[in-house]
């Protein structure tokens, strides 16, 4: 039996934000799709039993979970240090650049085999919108991974021409995409979740972890300029980031009225589904990314797509959403008004995007995905 050992920590962290999203999506299918002969183990860290719990309820069909004897943190610090102990050992798949990375010859090691995935290039173009904890361990782990991962995953053709800027990985590298989750379905019970959410009955939505890169400060002083529309609110899903992003303090300096600017925190798929579904409009205006996952989520629901300019998002959401121009940075604000705006009152528009959308989000596919993952693998 060929054994492929995924590691899954990002699934359980704090925060898992779009690459717990990536890892749990991808694994499960990894599962799903393993060939004859083959079979999935999950690594993680020394997390409660709670947790554990949670990934074997998440992950069904796993041939095994091996929990390491380190906490999370220390975790990292020691695979950081080169310090792996046995899970470097079989045929390593990390969905993040959290890898246990030590030097290897796969040739003379049968079966024997790393690769770690670098979502995004974001330490090296915009270091100033993460902490400086973050910015030094993805730094060091990708050149752990130059020199010793036998393969890069990367999500888009964007980042990998960024990755190749920082270390020559060039045929190394392989591009798979992420896609929606298969649990992102519109449920029965819709009218009830969007009451209780509290939905206006016309929204501008914005979907992410609140962090500074995520350009929501730029949304919500667009939501208050005088070329937005004054008649729809602006709606915010996601769970709290770093970085102290305080949406009422912005709102209030940007002279946003408060009833105009809804915060829902953390929610859950079913909920989510119902909030991409009910919007008017989605605009996505980070200012870096390396897939932007929320842009093909909003688009598989049909939900007409505003986004920046960021080249990932720009690859991702093609020709089907709405591209504006980050810089510069001061007039940002206003043409994503402008767009929005746009969007909200022309209705030939509106339906084309929201057509459009659904056909570009069927690109991507979490089978598909584990698929080119196993194959990679098999290349290897």
């Amino acid at each position: 039996m060929t054994t492929l050992r995924v590691i899954v920590d990002q699934v359980i962290a704090p925060v898992p934000g779009g690459i717990g999203r990536y890892a749990e999506e991808l694994t499960r299918q990894l599962v799903a799709a393993a060939p004859a002969g083959c079979d999935v183990e999950a690594i993680v860290s020394a997390a409660p039993a709670s947790d554990i719990d949670h990934l074997r309820r998440l992950l069904p069909g796993l041939a095994g979970l091996e929990r390491l004897a380190l906490p999370r943190r220390e975790l990292a610090l020691a695979w950081q240090g080169g310090m792996v102990g046995s899970a470097a050992q079989g045929m390593v798949h990390a969905p993040s650049v959290l890898a246990p990375l030590v030097k290897h010859n796969r040739f003379q090691e049968p079966g024997r085999q790393t690769v770690v995935t670098v979502h995004d290039t974001v330490p090296w173009t915009h270091p100033e919108t993460l902490t400086t904890r973050g910015v030094h361990f993805h730094k060091a782990m990708v050149k752990r991974a130059f020199k010793h991962a036998d393969a890069v995953v990367v999500p888009t053709h964007a980042v990998a021409a960024q990755l190749n800027e920082v270390h020559r990985f060039d045929e190394r590298l392989r591009v798979i995409g992420g896609a929606p989750s298969g649990r992102l379905r519109v449920p029965v019970d819709a009218d009830l979740r969007a009451e209780r959410l509290g939905l206006p009955e016309r929204y501008v939505l914005a979907v992410g972890t609140l962090e500074p890169r995520k350009g929501l400060a730029d949304l919500i002083r667009a939501m208050a300029h005088p070329d937005a529309p004054k008649d729809v609110p602006l709606v915010i899903a996601g769970p709290d980031g770093w970085g102290d992003v305080d949406v009422v303090a912005t709102a209030e300096q940007a002279g946003l009225a408060a009833d105009r600017v809804k915060v829902l925190g953390r929610v859950d798929d079913p909920d989510l589904a119902v909030v991409y579904d009910r919007a008017t409009v989605f605009v996505f205006p980070s200012l870096a990314e390396g897939f932007g996952l929320p842009v093909i989520e909003a688009m598989s629901l049909g939900t007409p797509v505003i986004h920046s300019d960021d080249p990932a998002v720009s690859e991702v959401a093609s020709d089907a959403g709405v591209r504006v121009e980050t810089n510069p940075r001061e007039q940002y604000p206003q043409r994503l008004a402008q767009a929005v705006f746009q969007v909200v009152n022309d209705p030939l528009l509106a339906s084309q995007l929201a057509i459009a959308g659904p056909d570009r989000a069927r690109m991507f596919d979490w089978h598909d995905a584990a698929l080119e993952t196993w194959q990679l693998h098999a290349d290897l």
